[in-house]
């Protein structure tokens, strides 16, 4: 289940990769599951619902459709498509998601199922679709791009009083994300503040961020996917390859790993003694040394193998007597010293 496990999710996020064809949205489904993911997420647009027909274009990317108002509509599904959708990623070992923008597209979503609601950075302060998200009793995924502490906090409030399951994932509205807006640094804040899961909703079109906040703690990641970076949509600049998503899970886990093998540095160092020998360093003779030589710095060199006297052992060797003459590049042992 969600927020039970100790792995970290990988949420693969659709959004409008899809470019409201229904075959396209199932293909991205079948590489989702294959590439390793937990999760394929979706976003559940029902354009009477959500926008005006004014809504102004925020970037004019489409040739296709007239206004923003259009590109909604295109981007729809109908509830039965939803249901095809839901089973085709149950069936590939997938959890599905999809984040409602608007009290329908809530309502269609539980009929339809969901593994846990994701509210969109947008829809932080949609306080009343929020509490209905809470009372379905499923756990919510609270993004945070548009949010200052306040929005976070009331919203954090609301899904508390109903006892909701929640993670807060740092995330930044910017397409793509530059390094030096990624704020990794507020994972610990978020964890701090509300004591909870946290996790970050990356859009730098990259796997760095993710792969450094799973190293940070994080329980959660999400990025966006495409299946090209020559695909069409708004979001391809902001999206990681199916390619990088697949070497993006093999790097959570291999961090999982570590991260759960704490390391004895003493135990390790014994098991490597035989390391030690073949890429050490031993005191060794510069030149011909004869019994009763009292050794000076010049006598002396430091080569390899280990094995004999340590290379920590040099000044300290200095002055002592030889017991044996010792021949050209061979160990100084302790044994040998006077």
């Amino acid at each position: 289940m969600i927020l039970e496990s100790s792995a970290c999710l990988v949420v693969a996020e659709v959004a409008q990769a899809h470019d409201g064809s229904l075959g396209t949205a199932h293909a991205l489904i079948d590489a989702i599951a294959k590439a390793g993911a937990d999760a394929a997420k979706f976003q559940t647009h029902i354009a009477s619902a959500e926008s005006t027909p004014g809504e102004p274009w925020r970037v004019k990317f489409s040739q296709q459709d007239l206004t923003r108002y259009d590109y909604w509509k295109r981007m729809e599904f109908t509830e039965e498509q939803w249901h095809g959708l839901k089973q085709h990623a149950v069936e590939s070992g997938l959890q599905f998601l999809s984040s409602p923008f608007s009290a329908e597209a809530v309502e269609l979503l539980m009929r339809v199922g969901v593994a846990a609601w994701k509210v969109a950075s947008g829809e932080v302060s949609n306080l009343s679709m929020i509490e209905r998200l809470a009372q379905t009793g499923r756990p919510v995924l609270l993004s945070s791009g548009m949010s200052s502490w306040a929005d976070l906090d009331a919203a954090v409030d609301v899904l508390r009083s109903h006892g909701a399951r929640l993670a807060v994932l740092q995330c930044t509205s910017a397409y793509p994300t530059t390094p030096e807006l990624v704020g990794l640094n507020v994972l610990t804040e978020l964890r701090r503040r509300y004591a909870c899961p946290v996790g970050l909703s990356d859009h730098s079109g990259t796997i760095f961020p993710s792969l450094a906040a799973v190293a940070l703690g994080a329980r959660v990641v999400e990025v966006h996917v495409t299946l090209s970076r020559h695909a069409f949509g708004p979001d391809v600049c902001a999206s990681v390859t199916i390619e990088e998503l697949r070497e993006l899970v093999r790097g959570i886990r291999f961090i999982e790993r570590a991260l759960s093998c704490p390391v004895d540095k003493n135990l390790l160092a014994e098991k490597t003694v035989a390391l030690r020998v073949a890429f050490g360093k031993s005191v060794v003779a510069r030149r011909d040394l004869p019994a009763g030589t009292v050794l000076q710095e010049e006598d002396l060199v430091l080569k390899k193998p280990g094995g004999g006297l340590p290379p920590s052992e040099l000044a300290s060797a200095v002055g002592r007597m030889l017991r044996r003459g010792v021949g050209k590049d061979q160990m100084i042992l302790e044994g040998d010293l006077v």
